[in-house]
């Protein structure tokens, strides 16, 4: 597999989906799919399937369809997952804690190393053995640390200091959950999940039929 480059967003945020199907296929001990069947499960149409894959190489063969188990190993090379990433929290509220208790990340090689926070009620409690520390300790333990991703769960008026203390120590990937766009370097990756955009976007579709 070559991966192609200047493949659009829109492709790369179809892939987790592709990764998830196929993974409960496999599991499911199916061999093998066509694009149309596989359309009927993941809800694109057979075109849009081969196109994305088409993208990353040649993975299907006419009349043959896809051999699921190869197709699982392709999809977790493109999306990184053949690595291991080691990641902090910031933030052990409602969010951060929720995140910490996530067992899938450590499945897909997210290996949780350190979580930070301000509140003194919480520092010295445990989650999976990995203790809470003062986040006064943060930049030290990064710089100790090789840290690939941080995750950020503060509120929004201290998100933009702990993104500048987590880029000023070479994390190169940040997975927001504060309310607010982050400033980085360009060479620094951010993924924003605003929790409230998408209720938004419910409110929106679900007005009409109510």
């Amino acid at each position: 597999m070559e991966k192609k480059k200047n493949i659009s967003m829109a492709v790369i945020r179809r892939l987790p989906k592709y990764h998830r199907y196929l993974n409960d296929l496999r599991k499911n001990e199916v061999d093998r799919i066509s694009s149309k069947e596989l359309s009927e499960k993941i809800g694109f149409t057979a075109s849009q399937i081969r196109q994305d894959l088409n993208c990353f190489g040649d993975f299907g063969q006419q009349g043959y369809g896809y051999n699921v188990k190869e197709l699982c190993k392709e999809i977790d090379a493109i999306l990184g997952l053949t690595k291991e990433y080691k990641t902090i929290i910031v933030g052990a509220g409602n969010i951060g804690q929720a995140i910490a208790n996530y067992i899938n990340f450590e499945k897909l090689g997210f290996c949780l190393k350190g979580i930070f926070d301000i509140n003194p009620k919480l520092l010295g409690l445990k989650i999976h053995d990995i203790e809470i520390q003062d986040i006064d300790c943060l930049e030290g333990f990064l710089k100790n640390e090789q840290i690939d991703i941080g995750i950020i769960c503060v509120p929004s008026k201290s998100a933009q200091k702990v993104a500048d203390i987590v880029v000023n120590n070479n994390v190169k990937g940040i997975w927001n959950f504060a309310p607010i766009d982050l400033i980085t370097k360009n060479d620094v990756i951010v993924e924003n999940v605003h929790l409230s955009d998408s209720l938004l976007t419910l409110s929106c579709l679900l007005s009409d039929k109510l």
